[in-house]
């Protein structure tokens, strides 16, 4: 249990209990994404049984959730060539081809995303205690940008689906632990486990309200054990920020990122939609599924945007 009050020392006893720096060699790049292994991918291939797929990317329109938030806005789609250009005649080409091009302009974090471990530092420290001033620069991630994880993230997916959790709901370990066991299901070693706590589906209903920065059902900071423990490779939620909202100290940010990312080496995923997946699930009792999630291969970026596809 931890102290309110002491965020600070319970961030560095969490992190001197579930660091994982050097498991791999000082080089390591992917962190628990090493957990994700040819083995595991062929065994995980072995869950498509329907051949049922889904989507679990949010749209990327100006109609998202952004406010603004430190920067982070709604895409901006916009058109560089037309059907109208070209019935005009003013593109250019021979023998009455036309066509249509476009263009976008986003943050990388602005929806259905992941976060890359060169998104967060621990007292200016970057994953396997490299400093964060020589791995992200003006230039970018140098040594963990996503693009290092591009080729890996497909394996095996585990939805654990919490119904309608409220905005301030800590999910703790027991809840994950029951849930899976309600479910049927094991989680484990390179398994890329989802948790919908039904936020995304609110916001839906209701309108986007400060779904992209307020208070929001998430992961307790006390799960910090159960994510190293079980040797996930990865975790993605239906919220923006992946844990409980606000956080459970007086005075924090993020503190479960601060472990997961730099010190557990952990990939979290954050605005998935989850809606359409658990519908099926629940349908046909089957919470496993081959998952294949890769990021754009954006050099250097420490998140990037995701369209993942559940495969039943």
């Amino acid at each position: 249990m931890f102290s309110r009050t002491d965020p600070e020392g319970a961030i560095a006893a969490a992190a001197r209990r579930c660091s994982n720096w050097g498991r791999w060699g000082p080089d390591d790049v992917r962190g628990t994404m090493n957990f994700l292994t040819p083995g595991k991918r062929r065994e995980a291939a072995a869950l498509i049984r329907r051949g049922v797929s889904f989507s679990l990317s949010q749209s990327f329109d100006a109609n998202g959730p952004q406010k603004g938030w430190r920067r982070r806005t709604n895409p901006v789609h916009t058109m560089l060539d037309t059907g109208t250009d070209a019935a005009a005649g003013v593109q250019g080409f021979p023998h009455g081809i036309g066509g249509a091009d476009d263009v976008i302009a986003m943050p990388l974090q602005c929806s259905t995303q992941w976060d890359g471990l060169g998104h967060i530092f621990d007292h200016g420290q970057a994953w396997n205690g490299r400093r964060a001033a020589d791995v992200v620069t003006s230039l970018g991630d140098a040594k963990t940008g996503i693009e290092t994880v591009a080729d890996v993230i497909a394996g095996r997916g585990v939805l654990l689906d919490f119904g309608d959790l409220p905005d301030g709901f800590a999910i703790r370990a027991e809840h994950l632990d029951s849930r899976a066991a309600d479910q049927g299901v094991e989680i484990g070693r390179g398994d890329i486990v989802l948790v919908r706590t039904g936020q995304l589906a609110r916001a839906r209903r209701d309108g986007w309200g400060h779904y992209a920065g307020g208070p929001a059902p998430g992961l307790s900071f006390e799960t910090a054990d159960w994510l190293h423990r079980t040797e996930i490779a990865a975790i993605a939620t239906d919220t923006w920020g992946f844990e409980v909202r606000p956080n459970e100290f007086d005075d924090a940010f993020q503190p479960l990122h601060q472990v997961a990312i730099p010190h557990i080496g952990l990939f979290i995923g954050e605005m998935w939609d989850l809606d359409a997946l658990a519908l099926d699930c629940a349908a046909d009792g089957v919470y496993e599924f081959w998952l294949t999630a890769a990021p754009l291969p954006i050099t250097g970026a420490v998140g990037s945007p995701v369209n993942p596809i559940a495969v039943k």
